[in-house]
């Protein structure tokens, strides 16, 4: 017996409808629709969520995702390049717009604008955005993280041009197919009015004119009106004929093309029209030849681009599935799996997908040394949603989805998961509850291996407690010896006690409130469950004397192991609070100490502050010294040089230098006492915020960035430009004058810096400059901008670039009507540190690109 499906057990394929939901496309959507989580290898899945979730990064960037449907033209590819077929003109404007739609995806995925469809695709095997790259034996990326993966270097980068490629040979290949369908029909499907059907349409409709002409005199002639049953012509076989009365029949001369179902009417067709309505079907005739000849040529050409097409729809149809997958993460908010090598399965924040707002967050852990999980709690608590939740989230990552959970959340790959949840007794098969679960059973013990993730709801129900109770044990044991992933619920004490006593097998349960008498839906890893059902029944309205008398026959071990569990409950609780409290101390300790630490580095601040004091008056001594030396000097010149007066000379120099150097070691002293005493805090800080548990937030922020008083001298940059702190801006920010400009710049950006003695300024007007938290990039993007936006984001990445010391960077403003090059060209032309700029080469973008170079 084949184990049952786990998909629909786990309500997988209603996740897959709404991710078809998305396809864009019919083939896609069907692909969606019949896709197995497990039907690929862990390289493949890697590289297939690394697409998935580029996609994704793609749809948050804000570029407008192509939203024009893909024709389904699967099934016309078979017909394509067979001798004599000719396509529709429904068709041929299918490929046409499934061409283009699929070229505009392509470029929209590439992050590229330009271009037309790709000439020729590699094959789709190995991934349909590995086999864009043509990579060959590159291999896609391995994302071990949370991070986004970039295109370059990895399986989306040969979508960048590919809207330029040609087929090989010089032909045009795909691009010349669309280009060739688009010159026969318009953007809606309709034929164009081509040359050689133009004189063909004239002659149509001159015949046409002289036709109604011939007709209207029969309904203009007062002798044959009252002949006619009505005063419009009708058509009879594509041919203008007049509706003739018939008692009146033998009145006008011609041939009777019909008769009405009652036999009153006769469709007649005069004998002066027979003739213009003969050369009116030639016309129509030689029409229909020369669109069949025109459609039938674009048919051939379609079909000698036949096995290009053919890859061409492949991959695009797999992009739309791959994007489906995206659209449907992107519209959920949920986060990818991280990597779990070690078979660790941890749920953080996890949320049901189809329970909706009902659904309340899980936190479950399976670590790399636990092959079981014996879940227990109340009835109604939430023990069977646990184990649909880890299930459905398994097949969800394993389709490359991303999950409604907190990051955090990891998985290991599964090459299946099997499930054995709720009732499946069957009357026709004279089968039991039990003997269905038992059946299932079988087959999963027959088909997992250690890479399965197995998952048991009521082990060993609907039967003796006992013999029950011994089966879900022994069932537990295989699968924890074979170290399968297996998680299990159940109302059985003796496995409560089995995942006590061995290894592997650890106990969680689902937390009841016994104030309200109601399952409070959490998990708690490492302590069993009650399963509270006096509590449940009583809350039910079952009579009191039948819970009392229900009380008394519960007596002895059970009784026993219940009081266990709820003192175990009760001491881990305490244990938590415990817990809690020694980190609040922690952090009430760690703040002060760093506090006391700021204090320090303030007191050493102001003694360096004295200590320049100091120096400054030294440095006045020095200048009166010189003064006093250049007399002497100048004594010696003019008097008796003598032994006395040089060794006074000398004396007054060595005692001068020593001063100095003494002064210098001790400014030098102090300073590099406070900048390492600066650099050991925050570099505490930062680790503290790394490292340290969430409840110390608020003392990490206290200290991770140190407070400058108003007048510290500080450095920034790269190029250790020298400011004073004017004042406190906002949060991690402080207004900093640096020379006659005051920058508002981010505290992690400023260093302690020597207090020289500032000259006097001249009264210089202080500019005041916003420098972003964010550093300056090395290519700005300004489409979709207008042009004030532009400049205004043009302005701040000059100022970035010049605060972080970045000499050149790039400006993307694309070409359109130009508005943008010439805001961009005229502001870089006003600011004097801008040393040079120019349009970038064709290849890096050309007009729509300038290159920006800054002075040193």
């Amino acid at each position: 017996m084949l184990p049952r499906d786990s998909l629909a057990l786990l309500e997988f394929d209603v996740i897959r409808g709404r991710v078809a939901g998305y396809a864009k496309n019919a083939e896609s959507e069907r692909r969606v629709l019949r896709e197995t989580p497990w039907t690929m290898d862990e390289a493949a899945f890697q590289a297939m969520r690394d697409e998935v979730r580029f996609i994704t990064a793609r749809l948050a960037s804000g570029d407008r995702e192509p939203s024009a449907y893909l024709p389904d033209i699967g099934p016309l590819l078979p017909r394509l390049g067979v001798e004599g077929v000719v396509l529709g003109l429904d068709a041929v404007f299918a490929v046409g717009v499934f061409l283009r739609e699929g070229a505009t995806l392509l470029r929209w995925l590439a992050g590229d604008e330009a271009g037309g469809v790709p000439g020729s695709v590699p094959s789709p095997e190995g991934g349909p955005l590995l086999s864009l790259a043509g990579m060959g034996s590159r291999g896609p990326p391995r994302d071990t993280s949370n991070s986004v993966p970039s295109p370059e270097g990895g399986p989306l980068q040969s979508l960048v041009g590919m809207g330029s490629r040609e087929a090989p040979g010089g032909t045009g290949g795909l691009r010349g197919v669309e280009e060739a369908v688009f010159r026969v029909v318009d953007h809606n499907g309709v034929l164009r009015d081509l040359p050689s059907l133009r004189a063909i349409k004239k002659n149509i409709a001159a015949l046409e004119h002289e036709l109604q002409g011939l007709v209207k005199r029969y309904y203009a002639d007062p002798h044959t009106r009252g002949y006619l049953q009505s005063d419009v012509p009708p058509e009879r076989d594509g041919r203008l004929v007049i509706a003739l009365k018939a008692n009146h029949r033998g009145k006008i001369r011609g041939l009777v093309r019909e008769v009405s179902a009652t036999g009153q009417t006769l469709f007649l067709e005069p004998d002066d029209v027979v003739e213009k309505n003969n050369a009116l079907v030639i016309e129509k005739r030689a029409y229909e030849v020369e669109v069949a000849r025109i459609l039938g040529e674009l048919s051939a050409r379609i079909g000698a681009e036949s096995a290009a097409l053919r890859e061409f729809y492949e991959a695009v149809v797999a992009i739309d599935v791959l994007r489906a997958k995206a659209k449907y993460s992107f519209e959920t908010g949920g986060v990818f799996a991280g990597v779990s090598p070690d078979g660790t399965l941890r749920l953080n924040g996890a949320r049901h997908p189809l329970l909706g707002e009902k659904a309340v967050p899980l936190d479950f852990e399976m670590g790399a040394g636990c092959s079981c999980v014996v879940i227990t709690g109340p009835n109604a608590g939430g023990k069977t949603v646990t184990l649909k939740t880890a299930g459905l989230f398994a097949l969800m990552n394993q389709a490359g989805l991303a999950l409604p959970a907190m990051e955090g959340t990891r998985l290991p790959f599964f090459d299946a998961v099997y499930a054995d949840i709720g009732d499946d007794q069957s009357i026709t098969q004279s089968l039991s509850t039990f003997s269905a679960h038992i059946k299932h059973i079988s087959s999963i013990i027959e088909r997992a291996t250690a890479r399965s993730l197995v998952l048991l709801d009521e082990l060993g129900s609907g039967t003796d407690p006992l013999e029950g109770g011994a089966i879900a044990m022994a069932v537990a044991d295989y699968f924890t010896q074979a170290r399968i992933k297996t998680l299990v619920t159940t109302h059985h004490g003796g496995m409560k006690n089995y995942a006590w006593t061995h290894e592997g097998v650890e106990n969680a349960s689902l937390a009841f409130d016994e104030n309200t008498l109601a399952p409070a839906y959490r998990v708690v890893m490492g302590v069993p469950g009650e399963s509270h059902a006096l509590h449940i029944a009583e809350r039910n309205a079952l009579p009191v004397p039948v819970v009392m008398r229900a009380r008394e026959f519960l007596q002895g071990g059970d009784a026993d192991v219940a009081a266990l569990i709820r003192v175990l409950s009760e001491k881990r609780a305490e244990a938590e609070r415990l817990k809690e409290r020694l980190l609040a101390e922690k952090a009430a300790l760690t703040e002060e100490r760093r506090r006391a630490d700021l204090r320090e580095l303030r007191l050493r601040q102001k003694e360096n502050e004295i200590l320049r004091g100091e120096a400054g008056v030294l440095r006045g001594y020095l200048r009166e010294s010189r003064k006093e030396l250049e007399n002497l000097v100048k004594e010696l010149r003019e008097g008796e040089i003598t032994r006395e007066k040089t060794r006074k000379v000398k004396d007054f120099i060595a005692a001068l230098e020593e001063k100095a150097a003494a002064s210098d070691m001790l400014i030098e002293r102090v300073e590099r006492e406070a900048a390492e005493t600066e650099r050991a805090l925050r570099e505490s800080g930062r680790e503290s915020q790394e490292n340290g548990p969430k409840s110390n937030n608020v003392a990490q922020d206290a200290v991770a960035h140190i407070p400058w008083e108003p007048g510290t001298v500080v450095l920034t940059g790269p190029h250790n430009l020298r400011g004073v702190v004017k004042r406190r801006v906002k949060q991690g920010f402080y207004a900093v004058e640096i020379g006659s400009v005051t920058m508002t710049l981010p505290e992690t950006d400023l260093r302690a810096a020597r207090v020289e003695k500032r000259e006097k300024a001249g009264l210089v007007p202080s500019v005041q400059v916003e420098i972003a938290a964010s550093p300056p990039l090395f290519e700005l993007n300004l489409r979709g901008m207008r042009a004030e936006e532009a400049v205004d984001a043009l302005r701040t990445q000059l100022d970035g670039a010049i605060i972080k010391g970045l000499r050149s960077f790039a400006v993307v403003h694309g070409k359109g009507d130009g508005i943008l090059s010439r805001a961009v060209h005229d502001y870089l032309k006003s600011r004097p540190e801008v040393a040079a700029f120019g349009f970038s080469r064709p290849e890096l973008g050309g007009f729509g690109r300038t290159e920006v170079a800054l002075t040193e």
